[in-house]
């Protein structure tokens, strides 16, 4: 294998590993209790497989996933990208790294923790994300690529360590009302492998990845798809490691009665106090100090970055409205959000995620299927739109908002996986119908 697939490969690591999704995997392996291996599995998949799949199949475009979009309908590309980077920025995304930040670096200090120590704690971190976001220089950069490093080096450590003293350990009873059978297991994972938020960040990024790729010498005629499958496989497997390994201690870790009953008194995460617990049982109160700071500082850059990369992306399509408002509006924004707490800001974005990942598998598995089937633009348009109503009328019904009794009875429906049957169906008969138009316009 080539010195530049490995390069690119620890640059695909890089990039989608967020100190944001590590909260991610504890959770996920105390609730799933003896459903653990069936869940993780489907996390990955999710949270590792489907983002860096997204990337690969970015590279078959040209114009990346804007072409594509547009080959299908620009205002739905337009809407739909839209939808993306509000996502992935000032509705979710950024706000959950200020949230993250408080819980891990402040919250394990504070004998209780506040809406206040909350505010002032967020009010900071947002005016320090604002000030870089507006004074853009390559210090977030070069911060970034010192931080990457020694976070995955803390982390490493925390699991090896954290293994050691966890093995033999019981492994936490699942939570009955959601974990039930092996497969009920494995579509809760997959499902939960939507809140790393990384598929469709592959979607917005995938130009931007590809041109970095580029840049390390590979082209479409030296192989590009194949270096990006190669680089894809050795950042899939450095990543799967770590969310199956703090997966694990999630699993394992033991937490009383009384600490559930204070995480859920004040809102708080599972997944951040099982990780800086296991931080002081690893490495004392000085570990448990230093991974705060550094994810803290990591998101930190996270934020910056997603706060510029968003401005810039509506300053580029609604041009007359500066970028620094953009920016300003967008902080303040999320630093509202932050406020509603990190437990509250991953409740709200599920319903969304499961509007946007369906459309963005279904986007990624019609571009794959086109790359070995000749396939006529109807097929992928016919396919979306039936999923994009699905998903749509799935979510208003699960959240009450207006009842549709039938969207119960759909196959895979337990699963969330509702719109899996129909992007299959829409595909199908968009085939057909498109290859009859364009045997008629020959005729």
């Amino acid at each position: 294998m080539k010195k530049s697939t490995w390069v690119i490969g620890f640059m695909l690591f890089a990039i989608f590993f967020g100190a944001g999704n590590l909260i991610f995997p504890p959770k996920l392996g105390f609730v799933s209790g003896h459903y653990f291996w069936f869940a993780i599995i489907g996390f990955i998949i999710t949270g590792v497989g489907l983002p860096l799949l997204g990337i690969i199949v970015g590279s078959l475009d040209e114009g990346g996933y804007k072409a594509a979009l547009n080959k299908i309908h620009p205002i739905f590309g337009m809407v739909f990208l839209i939808a993306i980077y509000l996502t992935i920025g000032p509705l979710f995304a950024i706000p959950r790294t200020g949230a993250t930040s408080y819980e891990m670096a402040l919250v394990p200090f504070l004998s209780e923790p506040s809406k206040t120590s909350l505010f002032i704690f967020t009010l900071i971190y947002f005016l320090i994300t604002l000030w870089l976001a507006i004074n853009p220089s390559k210090m977030v950069d070069r911060v970034g690529a010192i931080l990457t490093p020694v976070l995955i080096i803390s982390i490493v450590a925390l699991v090896i360590r954290g293994i050691q003293i966890l093995l033999g350990s019981p492994i936490n009873p699942e939570d009955e009302t959601v974990y039930h059978s092996n497969v009920n297991g494995f579509f809760n994972g997959f499902t939960e492998g939507y809140l790393t938020m990384d598929a469709i960040a592959a979607i917005a990024f995938s130009v931007i990845v590809i041109n970095a790729i580029k840049a390390k010498g590979i082209t479409k005629e030296t192989g590009l798809f194949k270096q990006t499958v190669l680089a894809g496989i050795i950042a899939a497997t450095a990543l799967g490691f770590i969310y199956l390994t703090l997966g694990w201690i999630g699993n394992h870790y033991q937490v009383n009665g009384d600490e559930l009953a204070n995480i859920k008194k004040h809102n708080l995460d599972l997944g951040t106090y099982i990780l800086t617990h296991v931080a002081n049982a690893t490495f004392g109160s000085f570990g448990k100090l230093l991974i705060g700071i550094i994810v803290s500082l990591a998101c930190l850059t996270t934020s910056t970055g997603l706060v510029v990369a968003v401005s810039e992306y509506f300053n580029e399509i609604f041009p007359k409205i500066s970028y620094k408002v953009y920016a300003i509006v967008f902080t303040i924004f999320s630093f509202i959000l932050a406020n509603q707490g990190l437990a509250s800001v991953i409740k709200m974005s599920i319903p969304v995620l499961l509007i946007l990942y369906p459309i963005a598998m279904t986007l990624v598995l019609v571009m794959l299927l086109a790359k070995f089937i000749p396939t006529p633009p109807l097929a992928q348009q016919v396919s979306i739109g039936i999923v994009v109503i699905v998903a749509i009328l799935s979510v208003i019904n699960s959240q009450g908002l207006v009842s549709l009794p039938f969207m119960n009875h759909l196959p895979l429906k337990e699963q969330s996986m509702e719109w899996l049957m129909f992007a299959i169906i829409g595909y199908i008969i968009g085939f057909i119908l498109g290859n009859k138009q364009e045997k008629i316009k020959y005729i």
